[in-house]
């Protein structure tokens, strides 16, 4: 496994070592000792999630303002463009955003940490995402901040409006969400 580092430090990128040949390819996706090895970050994930979306779906900016959660996220149908923004307040990179485009052809996994933002944008026809969590869902501490807030000015690779969930479409701009210190 191979680690890329992204402009926001805490926010790392993934690339598998992937084996292939006529039958097909193989990975291991997670490795509990090699990530921590790898990245230096020692947690326990307690819940996997797994979501399909059609293309120009845009899912987010989610967050949970109690039992925040570290995300492990991968493609593994299609292509999405995967986001984490930085929303501790006390951060040097806070209102900053990073962006990578994560498919089931380049396998690449991207590692967003407790006091992110995370949200994605399908990409191909339909998309699925599978995703490990440090913490449990809280619906009552989920929080969304607007997709398009042009404080964060995210470069999301839309030609068109996204289809967003009511949720989503009532996000809070930045200003005005609850944020970590």
């Amino acid at each position: 496994m191979s680690i890329v580092h992204t402009k926001i430090a805490e926010v790392i990128q993934l690339e598998p070592q992937v084996f292939t040949d006529d039958r097909g390819f193989f990975f291991e996706a997670y490795n509990h000792h090699k990530f921590a090895q790898e990245t230096g970050i020692f947690t326990n994930f307690v819940q996997d999630n797994h979501s399909c979306s059609k293309q120009n779906v845009l899912r987010g900016l989610h967050y949970q303002i109690q039992q925040p959660q570290g995300k492990l996220i991968r493609a593994v149908v299609g292509t999405i463009f995967d986001v984490a923004v930085d929303i501790r307040k006390s951060s040097a990179t806070f209102g900053k955003w990073v962006g990578s485009e994560l498919s089931a052809e380049n396998k690449r996994l991207l590692w967003i940490p407790p006091g992110f933002a995370h949200g994605f944008l399908a990409l191909s026809e339909i998309a699925e995402v599978v995703y490990k969590t440090t913490d449990y869902y809280a619906p009552q501490s989920d929080r969304t901040i607007l997709w398009n807030d042009p404080d964060l000015a995210i470069d999301w690779p839309v030609s068109a409006p996204p289809i967003l969930s009511a949720k989503d479409q009532a996000g809070k701009p930045l200003k005005a969400a609850e944020i970590f210190d």
